[in-house]
């Protein structure tokens, strides 16, 4: 989809020739509209305001965020559509929020171009990278395998507001995002048929065209001479081999100390000898969901060039129950020499996590951030509005914190007491797997940092904000906003002056 800033006034919106013009109309507006027609905003727009005065005036437009007023061939503009919404107090959640009840009813073929006027007193600058994501999500269409498919017809989008550095660099992050999103929606929505490890690994490889990025796919043999017997286990069930991807962005100083993302790639889990059942299995394609995000962060990434360096890794493999999958009470021994009793192989995202986290210590780097659908428990938690974050390092939490609220892509701490971990012991390795149903996502968690070390660790169970069910079953990109937000702030502390720069995280002790 193409997007383009443009700073016009209502006036010159109104003029536009376009299939849609969506205005964003914040909620102080209808009361004071009588004493600011003659405002600055307003001038040249007073045909506009006129028609619509008596319809505020009536009710016609309901108060409430998304609440709208549609015509067709409205007289006071020279779109064939003209939309009023309303955004609240004209914030970027409010304004995302407003913009994707609008742009639902806009998903029509004839509807190819669209102005969105985000100039109205109240719109906020951050409406301009909301009001993007929220065109996107709503107009999205997963096309890969249908045989008539019905991509989206609206191709071009203006915004429209006033102009400012801080807007053209909000728009840039938007593109970069709507980008990055819906790659990560395209593979996380694809059938595990077409989404293999090796398809998913070519995928990664092409961000290899980017300038600044060089990635490597290990198969098999790299992957076992690397120790990496717990991934292994999970993998050798598939006919599927496994891939471990690894993606690096060098875009900042040589020998800076890089951020790293892991992600979880099961590109279908069946739960492997503790098979899962029949219903909903179909949904465990979305299970790489945290590859997915990770990839869709990367790409955002190269298209952006900021000067960071941050090395994605996502060990991918499909977990099967042929007869030649882990069982049940087997021992493996991990990448980093603990040895770990498998006794539920449906816990396997974290069998390949910990892997990758090993991995990830030779890195060298400033922070280590896992992705995963891991727990069902995580979503009876915080179900699908957040989620969950875990972390031993107060810094590194309140940092994605902070970047989940700005990109409007929220978290929620969770804890990772020490007792936690009790249920881990195993009487025949240094521990299980699971630990009961009690507790799940933190356990889980506990399990991870096991293998963290003195890294900078967060981790981010996305499984109840990876993807929806029902009627509206589909990826939704998450959490690729709160990833590349992350990765904009450090850009942004490790480009600050010295003498301004913040003082060495410090981390607690759990």
């Amino acid at each position: 989809m193409d997007f383009e800033l443009k700073p016009l006034s209502l006036a010159q919106a109104t003029t536009a020739q376009t299939d849609a013009l969506v205005l964003a109309w914040p909620d102080h507006l209808p009361d004071t509209l009588p004493d600011n027609v003659s405002g600055p905003w307003a001038q040249g727009a007073e045909g506009l305001l006129a028609w619509l005065q008596p319809l505020l005036k009536s009710g016609e437009l309901e108060a409430g965020v998304g609440k709208q007023l549609v015509a067709l061939a409205c007289p006071a503009v020279a779109a064939r559509r003209l939309v009023v919404v309303r955004v609240g107090d004209g914030s970027a959640a409010a304004v995302r929020k407003g913009l994707v009840v609008a742009f639902s009813g806009l998903k029509q073929p004839h509807v190819k171009k669209a102005v969105v006027y985000l100039g109205l007193p109240g719109v906020t600058e951050g409406a301009a990278r909301a009001a993007m994501l929220a065109v996107a999500d709503a107009t999205y269409q997963f096309t890969t395998t249908l045989s008539k498919p019905k991509p989206r017809s609206l191709h071009k989008v203006i915004v429209a507001m006033p102009g400012s550095e801080r807007v053209e660099q909000l728009v840039a992050e938007g593109r970069a995002l709507v980008s990055g999103m819906e790659l990560a929606k395209e593979w996380a929505n694809r059938p595990a048929n077409h989404a293999t490890p090796t398809l998913l690994a070519e995928a990664a490889e092409k961000l290899g065209k980017h300038p600044r990025v060089k990635v490597d796919v290990l198969g098999p043999k790299e992957v076992g001479k690397l120790g990496m017997g717990a991934f292994m286990a999970v993998a050798q069930g598939s006919v599927e081999p496994l891939r471990f991807i690894v993606i690096r962005y060098n875009g900042g100083v040589k020998g800076q100390a890089p951020v790293v993302l892991v992600g979880k790639g099961i590109t279908f889990d069946t739960g492997g000898i503790s098979i899962k059942p029949a219903a909903e299995m179909d949904e465990m394609k979305f299970d790489m969901g945290g590859a997915a995000s990770v990839l869709g962060t990367m790409h955002a990434i190269a298209m952006l060039q900021p000067h960071i360096n941050v090395v994605a890794l996502i060990p991918s493999c499909e977990n099967m129950p042929d007869g030649r999958a882990v069982k049940p009470g087997d021992v493996v021994t991990s990448m980093s020499g603990q040895t770990i009793e498998i006794l539920n192989t449906d816990a396997e995202g974290r069998l390949i996590l910990c892997d990758a986290l090993t991995y990830a210590e030779r890195l060298n780097p400033s922070s280590v951030v896992d992705v995963a659908t891991l727990t069902g428990a995580c979503v009876v938690a915080l179900g699908s509005v957040r989620t969950g974050l875990f972390s031993p390092d107060d810094a590194l939490a309140s940092k994605l914190s902070s970047a989940g609220e700005q990109s409007q892509d929220l978290c929620w701490r969770m804890p990772l007491d020490d007792e936690y971990a009790e249920g881990l012991k195993s009487n025949f390795a240094d521990m299980g797997n699971v630990a009961g149903r009690m507790g799940g996502a933190v356990t889980a968690a506990k399990f991870l940092q096991k293998f963290a070390g003195n890294l900078s660790w967060a981790h981010l169970d996305i499984a109840g904000t990876a993807w929806k069910s029902g009627a509206a079953k589909g990826s939704t990109g998450r959490p690729v906003p709160l990833l590349l937000q992350y990765v904009l702030n450090e850009a942004a502390l490790q480009a600050a002056p010295a003498s301004v720069a913040v003082d060495k995280p410090k981390r607690r002790r759990s």
